[in-house]
């Protein structure tokens, strides 16, 4: 029931923002379309999968694509929200786990991952040296900790 009532909000609030970003000009890029961005998939560690449930995130994300078409949208945006994208399965689904302590580890071992990922369009596409700087350090940084996450993950995942 829990997992129902979350995935379920999780979804409203996800169609939302959708709805909200076609109202304000922007639109979603489904992740399986359209950037000439890396499509790889965030990956949580198999403990945090596994910690998680059984749940199929996969057709959840089917369904989401569906919302978030970006057609007609620069090539930017499509990067930045294809990049975005690749993040909320994983941590939705890392947020199905009940010890705080692993659904805190696991869900920002995503969340570090999407920052990469958008960081990684910044230096492909943006034109601002600070602002390239920036995500080059951003990368560094998150990248460190996933490291760290991931080896706190396999020291204590059960």
């Amino acid at each position: 029931m829990r997992k129902t009532l979350i995935l379920s909000a999780a979804l409203t609030t996800l169609a939302f923002g959708a709805a909200t970003a076609q109202e304000s000009g922007s639109s979603m890029q489904n992740h399986s379309g359209g950037s000439s961005m890396s499509q790889e998939q965030v990956q949580l560690p198999e403990a945090c999968t596994k910690a998680a449930g059984s749940m199929d995130m996969s057709s959840m994300s089917g369904a989401m694509g569906g919302m978030m078409s970006g057609e007609g949208k620069s090539e930017v945006v499509k990067a930045n929200m294809d990049a975005m994208m690749k993040m909320h399965m994983p941590m939705m689904q890392a947020m199905m786990i009940e010890d705080p302590d692993l659904a805190f580890n696991c869900g920002m071992i995503a969340h570090h991952q999407g920052a990469i990922a958008m960081a990684e369009v910044e230096l492909k596409m943006g034109k601002d040296e600070e602002s390239k700087k920036m995500a080059q350090k951003i990368i560094d940084d998150q990248k460190k900790e996933i490291e760290e996450m991931t080896a706190w993950v396999s020291e204590h995942a059960g």
